[in-house]
């Protein structure tokens, strides 16, 4: 299954490149350097280097943050930006020009380590932002349906309609697996045909267009709700104890999203704070170290950012402190904390800090987490020259 998958995905032919001929190979005296294990070139890998040397504890920690603005009050976004947060999300719906948005999207990241601008451009129920210059996106069941040159065409707007507005993280698109006929009783994803198909071939193949559309325009995809929610009944948004029944590790569902992840695009993953019985049933995915460092980062190979799901508002969540929810997802292996709650962002960045300086362990997490991060910053042009 896996190598199908992937083949779909990347629309791998099979024919290869031909070897260096003997004579090409002797041509070369001295040894290649290795590549680096994060894909950077020597320039990128420097601005890592110094951001890092750059930035006091606190200020690395804030990397580690993605943090709502309401669309309704974009000056509050100013703050954020100016105290170092890693990333802002742009809460809501807004019919607002993309003029008006890159306006403020421009003051976010005028400075030296621009944080993240994200939104949710989904499609149908789930597009954020609709005003002048954002053509409408279909639901992404009927994104599925469309012949795949329609699809690759619709992406590639979607992603030149963010670049323009200033928005260069997308949190896009759904990768969950609906079975067929369960559709309506799938509240997060079926009951709004946020799903690409029925089959996990056929998600990968819409999702990967999406991800590959999203990222000629410098956009970064995530890919969501790992590892699956195609298969609850309640939305986590608003009902705790969702759990997971039928989703295994070896499924197609979670490879799936293995194949996504593995694009040259290099994908976020979010994970889903659905707790999953079969994988690991004694705490929700986006804190558990069995879903996010065995299955995903080990299992399926997965080296870039791993994003939670809401912690902020999310009913699945609230019986967890604020802080407590950043650290354990740090704990888990993730790398970025969503909260579409401003509130509760310095409760969350204080407990990390806190914990940081007590735990030598957790530290050796931070540091491995903020590294992450940085090194996705630097592949999207978002750090400094170093």
């Amino acid at each position: 299954m896996g190598a199908t998958l992937a083949a779909c995905a990347s629309g791998w032919t099979g024919d290869g490149s031909a070897a260096p001929a003997p004579a090409q190979a002797a041509a070369s005296t001295s040894p290649a350097a290795p590549p680096d294990p994060d894909g950077l070139t020597a320039d990128q890998r420097a601005q890592v280097t110094a951001a890092l040397a750059g930035l006091d504890r606190r200020a690395q920690v804030a990397q580690l943050f993605v943090v709502g603005v309401p669309l309704g009050d974009l000056p509050s976004g100013d703050q954020l930006a100016a105290d170092g947060v890693g990333g802002v999300f742009l809460r809501g719906r807004s019919a607002a020009p993309a003029t008006e948005l890159a306006a403020a999207t421009g003051r976010w990241t005028a400075g030296p380590l621009r944080p993240w601008v994200a939104t949710d451009q989904e499609g149908g129920a789930v597009q954020a932002l609709s005003g002048p210059g954002f053509r409408d996106l279909p639901p992404a069941l009927d994104q599925g349906r469309l012949p795949a040159g329609e699809l690759a065409a619709l992406a590639d707007g979607a992603g030149a309609d963010l670049a323009a507005a200033g928005i260069d993280l997308d949190l896009a698109p759904v990768a969950d697996v609906v079975p067929p006929g369960t559709a309506e009783g799938n509240a997060p994803i079926g009951a709004f045909d946020r799903q690409y198909g029925g089959s996990a071939e056929q998600v990968v193949t819409a999702a990967g267009a999406v991800v590959r559309g999203l990222g000629a325009h410098g956009v970064t995809a995530t890919v969501k709700h790992f590892p699956g929610l195609g298969a609850v009944r309640g939305n986590t948004d608003h009902t705790a104890g969702v759990t997971d029944t039928a989703t295994t590790r070896d499924g197609a569902q979670a490879h799936a999203f293995g194949t996504l992840s593995q694009l040259a695009e290099r994908p976020f993953v979010m994970v889903s704070s659905a707790t999953y019985a079969l994988i690991d049933g004694s705490a929700p995915a986006v804190f558990s170290p069995v879903v996010v460092t065995d299955l995903l980062r080990k299992e399926l190979g997965f080296r870039g950012v791993v994003m939670t799901d809401d912690v902020g508002d999310a009913e699945a969540v609230q019986s967890v402190p604020p802080g407590d929810r950043a650290v354990r997802f740090l704990e888990a292996g993730g790398t970025l904390v969503l909260t579409v709650r401003a509130s509760v962002y310095p409760q969350m960045l204080q407990a990390v800090l806190d914990r940081d300086a007590a735990d030598p362990a957790f530290a050796a997490t931070v540091d491995a987490a903020v590294q992450t991060a940085l090194v996705a910053k630097a592949r999207a042009g978002l750090l400094p020259p170093a």
